[in-house]
């Protein structure tokens, strides 16, 4: 029998359609022998739809058109089950599907920062990837590298503000930048991915613009100093917090001072999500030195607690050969998987892991307590209106 393997993606984000790159690469990849795959696309106005045409990239094209062919569902849980549940009201209703496993493949905020993982822990459905804690410290990049100072793991100094201490105060913040930062710096949105809204400023100017931009995107805003002579080296982490191996590392290709969204998933203008980015896989750098990142990674993954396939981008200083962790995307544009299959793990069998992954977290949990053998209700009362003595 097959399991049912609902993938679940889109969602309200500004990388929507890198999700659905991501998405449709994956399901092209699974194991149909093995797998029953329940496509369920999220829009960006949250509404949630079926259909065999969502497994076809060129279907879209045209939104309004795929719509149509398409049913919206639910997720809901009964029967000590979660079913997928067709919301259409016909004569000839569908048939409700058990769903046995989810696996989420979106990326940015309002998904991948522990959104999707909590509503699918609250529904009691296994799923693929990281919980809701490790994915929430994942996508805020000032609380991930608090995380990993706090374990003694290289990153680069920075200073975080709100959009609100900005307005209130920018020119202290500004002087604290070229105080404590010094030009050049990077400017982030605190709980973005794909490098959108990040700039590099050179000077004030730059980074009043740099700051506009950030803020545009999230209400906090993230600068670090910026690696002059920089090389951004990448790693994927593949496992759970018990056991877990790194993939060989990458070295993407930039247009600019930084790897930009048009470099990630546009290269070529082939649309392939990261696996179209400019790269030199294996990364061209001394055994000793990969050997060295990939340890990092791993200790990485374990700090947060990981679960699943992620990716770890580094920044290599030419000049002084200090490597800093930059960020983690614990659901990865491509889920990596051309890194896995450089190391030796094709596509369909690294999908196969991460679903035996979820499985096996589910019944880790399953074995924990979550509830006391207690009757402590049947001693409440709160008597009539008005009266009292009454016990709680």
């Amino acid at each position: 029998m097959k399991t049912n393997l609902a993938v679940i993606f889109g969602c309200r984000s500004v990388e929507h359609e890198v999700a659905i790159i991501s998405a449709v690469q994956a399901m092209r990849a699974i194991d149909k022998k093995k797998y029953e795959i329940i496509p369920l696309y999220v829009t960006k106005s949250g509404e949630l739809y079926t259909g065999e045409a969502l497994t076809k990239i060129e279907e879209f094209r045209n939104m309004q058109t795929l719509l149509s062919k398409l049913s919206p569902v639910s997720l809901v849980r009964q029967n000590g089950g979660v079913y997928m549940k067709h919301l259409n009201g016909s004569l000839f209703k569908k048939k409700d599907v058990l769903i046995d496993v989810a696996f989420p493949i979106v990326h940015g905020t309002n998904c991948e920062d522990g959104t999707v993982a909590g509503y699918l822990e609250f529904l009691g459905l296994p799923y693929v990837g990281c919980d809701i804690l490790s994915a929430a410290v994942g996508m805020d990049k000032a609380v991930f590298k608090d995380v990993l100072k706090s374990a003694g793991l290289p990153v680069l100094p920075c200073l975080r503000f709100s959009a609100r201490e900005y307005n209130e105060d920018g020119t202290t913040i500004i002087k604290n930048i070229r105080e404590k930062i010094g030009y050049p710096v990077i400017v982030k949105p605190v709980n973005l991915g794909s490098s959108v809204g990040i700039t590099k400023a050179h000077d004030e100017a730059g980074l009043i613009d740099a700051i506009a931009l950030a803020i545009s995107f999230s209400d906090k805003v993230l600068v670090e100093h910026a690696v002059n002579n920089l090389r951004e080296i990448n790693c994927s982490v593949l496992g759970d917090s018990d056991e877990c191996q790194a993939s060989v590392c990458e070295e993407p290709f930039m247009n600019d001072e930084i790897l930009s969204y048009e470099d990630k998933y546009m290269g070529g203008g082939k649309q392939k999500g990261m696996a179209s980015l400019g790269r030199k896989l294996p990364a061209d750098i001394p055994e000793d030195a990969a050997k060295a990142i990939r340890e990092l990674s791993c200790k990485i993954f374990k700090t947060l607690g990981c679960n699943g396939v992620v990716r770890i981008d580094y920044l290599v200083d030419n000049d002084t050969g200090k490597v800093y962790a930059n960020e983690i995307n614990t659901i990865p544009g491509s889920l990596s998987f051309y890194l896995w299959e450089a190391t030796g793990l094709n596509y369909t069998d690294m999908i196969d892991k991460l679903v035996s992954l979820a499985f096996r977290r589910q019944r880790n949990r399953d074995n924990l307590t979550f509830t006391i053998d207690t009757n402590i209700l049947s001693g409440v009362s709160f008597g009539t209106k008005g009266s009292k003595g009454s016990k709680i």
